[in-house]
């Protein structure tokens, strides 16, 4: 495992003779964004908002997930063409929000339950896609993968059947965002996946050691933990999840909050 800004600050001080790792909100600053390349040569670039929330500049357009918040907070950033909703809780879905960063012509993709939230003028741009369930977007496509609930006492939050994670498969290059969910055996079966956006917090979803076990057996190149400011003392440490993951799989930390 490597773990990218921690990493070099580590190794660093490491050859001067003392260890120094910078707070959790210095070292995110340093690299808010990142670019992938593809086997294509194309870029996508990663752009965190806020706790579950992101935006990716891609070979087939400008995509957000789950945005929430202000809408102030995305104008410096490439107007939406494809926006994917995992499911209805108010830290993924926000009518407002969604009202001012949907165009005339973005195309939306949710769970059902989000759907039949929609206002009909959003149903208009908008496909509902199941758990298993696959759609296209130009070139792209996409499959809702499970998020769900393991544990008995979560599984009022996340219930089976429900909610969406995503596969995004561009040309030769495979996108995981996890959508809230635990280590289910869904996502511990994945392949070949580029890059991972996996949530960890409790009491919603899971705890960082259960996230780095599920990261650690299905290997993406590179993961991002997100989604993980929980309640009543269940925040998860990036950096802790970093720690735990093994194999070759490259740990992002990135400002989701500030």
């Amino acid at each position: 495992m490597t773990q990218t800004r921690r990493h070099f600050l580590a190794t660093s001080a490491a050859a001067a003779g003392a260890i120094t790792l910078l707070p959790y909100g210095a070292m995110a600053a340093a690299h808010a964004s990142n670019s992938f390349e593809t086997p294509t040569g194309e870029k996508i670039t990663v752009h965190p908002m806020s706790h579950a929330t992101f935006v990716m500049e891609t070979p087939v357009g400008t995509i957000y997930v789950d945005p929430v918040g202000e809408p102030a907070n995305f104008a410096d950033k490439p107007a939406a063409d494809l926006v994917l909703i995992t499911h209805e809780h108010g830290d993924h879905y926000n009518a407002d929000t969604l009202a001012a960063v949907v165009g005339e012509n973005t195309k939306l993709i949710t769970n059902p339950a989000v759907y039949a939230k929609l206002s009909e003028e959003m149903q208009a741009k908008a496909v509902e896609v199941a758990n298993g369930g696959t759609e296209n977007f130009n070139a792209l496509s996409i499959e809702a993968i499970p998020a769900y609930n393991l544990t008995e006492e979560r599984k009022k939050f996340h219930p089976e059947g429900r909610d969406n994670g995503y596969v995004l498969n561009f040309a030769g290059f495979r996108v995981y965002i996890s959508g809230d969910t635990e280590d289910i055996p869904e996502m511990r079966a994945l392949k070949d996946i580029d890059v991972a956006f996996v949530c960890m917090n409790l009491p919603f979803t899971m705890d960082a050691n259960a996230a780095a076990s599920a990261v650690s057996e299905f290997g993406p190149k590179y993961v991002y933990p997100y989604h993980f400011r929980g309640k009543d003392g269940g925040t998860q440490d990036p950096e802790a999840f970093a720690k735990m993951v093994t194999g070759d799989t490259e740990v992002k930390i990135a400002p989701w909050y500030g």
